[in-house]
C-alpha cells in the first residue's frame, strides 16, 4: 500500500457560517436565473480545467479511504466515479446550452403506441468508435412531448423566473455524485445549491471546492460539512426552497414523515408530512439481473459470469445499482454452470474494505435470514466475503428482495421457466412487483436469442418500470453517460418512495423523461471498465480524463491502446 498520508475529515461548518452562506446564496438567486447562457458556458469551461488540477489527488484520496493501492489498476475506479464521470457531464452541458438548451440527439421517433424514445449515446465519432455496438436511449414519458430545456426556451423571459435555493445532501459512496446533482440542480432546474457534504467522503470536499470554484465564488453554490444534526436543520431552513437527497429511503422517510417510526406511521396515515417543501431523491435498489435462456459457449459463460460478479463487486458492493440479485430460468440447461463459473468469479476477486458505515450489521442481519448464505474466496479483516444466498424463493416477502444489502451480497432466484418467451413473460412482472426499488434492471441476452425472441425482448423492456435498463451492460456505466437520465422510474409517492423521485444528470435536458435504455454487445471488447479484474484501469481512466477534458486523436488512441491491455 502507498505511504502517502490520508485525508482527514474537515472541521463541521459552525451553523453561523451555514446561514452565511445561505444568506449569499438567497443574494444571488436572482442573479443565477439572468445569467446568460454564454455565461454559463463559461462557467462549465472553467471548471473542466479546474476538474483537471484536482483529478489526481481527489481520486488517490478516494483510494485510501477506500483501502486501495492508488498506483495499483484499481485506483482507476475512483477516477472514473470521480473526475471522469464529472468531466462528461460538464462536456455535455456545454453542448447542450451551445444549442441554447435543446440540443438535437442523433435520432428520435416514436414507437407503435406513441412514445417517443431518443437515442442520446453515442452522440459524437470518438464515442462511436470507443463504444462500438452500444445504443444508448431516452424513452419519454407516454403521452408527453419530446420537448428540451425548459428553462432555457424562457431565457428571453427571465424576469418572469424566479430563482430559489435547493439544498443537495450528498451521497457517501461515489465522489462524483454531489458535484453531478448540484450541477443539474444548477444547469436543468435554474436553482442555486448547498451542498452539504456527507462525512462519510467529506475528504473530498476541498476538491469539489477547487473544481467548481467559479460557481462558489460567484455566489451560486456554497459547500458545508456536519452530521445529521446539521442536515436536519438545513431541511427545516425557512430560506432553503426545494432538496435534493441521494442516500436511503430510510433517511429520505426521517426527512418527509419524522424521526421516529410511531411518528412516520402517524403521519403517513393523516397525510401530513413534517416536510413541506419540494423533495427529489435517489434511494438504492435491489438491482435484479435477469439471465435470459439461450445457447451459451463456454466462452460467453465465463464473461457473463465475470460481468456479474464485477457488478456485485465493483466499490466493494456499495453502489445504489450493485447486483443485489440474479434471476435464471429453471429449465436453463446451462444454469447450473453458469452459477458455478459466477462463483469462481466472485471467488477469484480479491475483498475489499468495508468502508461504508453498518455494513457489518447489515450482512449480519442477511446471515440471520439466510443460514444457506456461502461466503467465497478470501477475507481479510475491515472487509466482507462476497457472498451469494442460494435458492431464495420468489416472493415479494423475502428479506433479500426487499432489503437493499448495501455490501457484497448477492441472491439467487429460479423462476419456473423454460425459453426466453417463457422466462420473460414471468421475470418481468416479477421484478416490476416482487423486487424492491425502480432505479436499476439488467437483462444479461445472447445475440441468436435476441434475434429469435425480437417482439418479445422489445415488449419486456417496455414493460420494465425502472428508470435504468442496461442490455448486455451493467447500468452503472449509465451513471457516466451526461446524455442518460438517472433516477427511479416515475409515478413513487412520497409515502412510497422507494427509489426516489424526480431525475438528475440528463444533459440532453428532456422536460419528460422516463427512463433510459443502453444497449451493448452480447461480449464487450475490450475489457469494460467496470470489470473488477481489469488490468490497466488506472491508465485507461487518467487517458480518458485527458481526452474528455480536451478532446484529440492522440489522447483517443492513447485511450484505445491503454484499453488493450486491460
Amino acid at each position: 500500500m502507498s505511504d502517502r498520508p490520508s485525508h482527514s475529515s474537515p472541521t463541521p461548518t459552525p451553523f453561523i457560517q451555514v446561514n452565511q452562506a445561505i444568506a449569499t446564496l438567497v443574494s444571488h438567486k436572482q442573479a443565477w436565473v439572468q445569467t446568460s447562457i454564454s455565461d454559463r458556458i463559461a462557467y462549465l469551461r472553467q471548471c473542466v480545467d479546474r476538474v483537471m488540477t484536482v483529478a489526481e489527488p481527489w481520486a488517490i484520496a478516494a483510494n485510501i479511504a477506500k483501502g486501495i493501492d492508488p498506483q495499483s489498476a484499481l485506483a482507476g475506479e475512483d477516477w472514473l466515479t470521480g473526475p471522469v464521470a464529472i468531466l462528461l457531464t460538464l462536456q455535455g452541458l456545454i453542448k447542450t446550452l451551445e444549442a441554447n438548451g435543446q440540443l438535437k440527439p442523433p435520432e428520435i421517433a416514436r414507437r407503435a403506441d406513441g412514445q417517443w424514445v431518443a437515442q442520446v449515446f453515442p452522440d459524437n465519432l470518438l464515442d462511436q468508435l470507443m463504444w462500438l455496438g452500444f445504443q444508448g436511449e431516452v424513452w419519454i414519458e407516454p403521452d408527453q412531448p419530446a420537448t428540451q430545456g425548459q428553462i432555457y426556451r424562457k431565457i428571453a423571459q427571465s424576469n418572469l423566473q424566479h430563482g430559489a435555493v435547493s439544498l443537495v445532501l450528498g451521497a457517501g459512496n461515489v465522489s462524483a455524485i454531489s458535484a453531478l446533482d448540484s450541477l443539474h440542480k444548477l444547469f436543468a432546474e435554474n436553482q442555486v445549491v448547498l451542498l452539504k457534504m456527507n462525512p462519510v467522503n467529506a475528504y473530498g470536499g476541498e476538491f469539489l471546492e477547487k473544481a467548481l470554484h467559479p460557481l462558489i465564488q460567484a455566489g451560486f453554490l456554497a459547500v458545508v460539512y456536519g452530521d445529521a444534526e446539521l442536515g436536519g436543520y438545513l431541511c427545516q431552513h425557512a430560506q432553503i426552497e426545494a432538496i435534493h437527497i441521494t442516500g436511503s429511503h430510510h433517511t429520505h422517510d426521517a426527512i418527509v414523515w419524522g424521526s421516529t417510526p410511531e411518528e412516520q406511521q402517524q403521519r403517513r396515515a393523516a397525510q401530513n408530512p413534517i416536510l413541506t417543501k419540494p423533495i427529489t431523491s435517489e434511494l438504492g435498489c435491489v438491482t435484479p439481473i435477469l439471465i435470459v435462456p439461450g445457447i451459451w459457449s463456454v466462452g460467453d459463460i465465463a464473461f457473463q459470469a465475470r460481468q456479474v460478479a464485477s457488478m456485485v463487486t465493483h466499490n466493494a458492493s456499495f453502489n445504489c445499482v450493485a447486483a443485489k440479485v440474479v434471476i435464471t430460468a429453471s429449465g436453463w440447461p446451462q444454469r447450473d454452470e453458469f452459477l458455478h463459473y459466477l462463483h469462481q468469479a466472485l471467488a477469484a476477486i480479491p475483498p475489499r474494505k468495508a468502508y461504508y458505515p453498518g455494513a457489518h450489521d447489515r450482512y449480519q442481519a442477511f446471515l440471520a435470514h439466510y443460514p444457506q448464505a456461502t461466503a467465497l474466496g478470501t477475507c481479510i479483516e475491515d472487509s466482507i466475503p462476497w457472498t451469494v444466498i442460494p435458492a431464495v424463493p420468489p416472493h415479494a416477502d423475502e428479506y433479500a428482495l426487499r432489503t437493499e444489502a448495501f455490501c457484497g451480497v448477492l441472491a439467487e432466484v429460479t423462476l419456473e421457466a423454460t425459453d426466453a418467451k417463457d422466462f420473460l413473460a414471468k421475470a418481468i412482472p416479477f421484478v416490476n412487483e416482487s423486487v424492491w426499488g425502480n432505479l436499476s434492471c439488467v437483462l444479461l441476452v445472447d445475440s441468436n436469442t435476441q434475434r429469435r425472441y425480437k417482439p418479445e425482448l422489445y415488449k419486456a423492456i417496455a414493460q420494465l418500470k425502472y428508470g435504468a435498463i442496461g442490455i448486455n451492460v451493467w447500468t452503472g456505466m449509465m451513471f457516466m453517460l451526461a446524455g442518460a437520465t438517472w433516477g427511479a422510474f416515475p409515478g413513487n409517492s412520497l409515502d412510497d418512495v422507494r427509489s426516489g423521485r424526480g431525475i438528475v444528470h440528463n444533459a440532453y435536458l428532456f422536460d419528460h423523461p422516463q427512463k433510459t435504455v443502453l444497449r451493448a454487445p452480447f461480449r464487450i471488447f475490450p475489457t469494460p471498465t467496470w470489470f473488477a479484474d481489469h488490468k490497466n484501469l488506472r491508465q485507461v481512466a487518467k487517458h480518458y480524463a485527458n481526452l474528455i477534458a480536451n478532446p484529440s486523436l492522440g489522447k483517443f488512441l492513447r485511450v484505445i491502446l491503454a484499453a488493450l491491455k486491460g
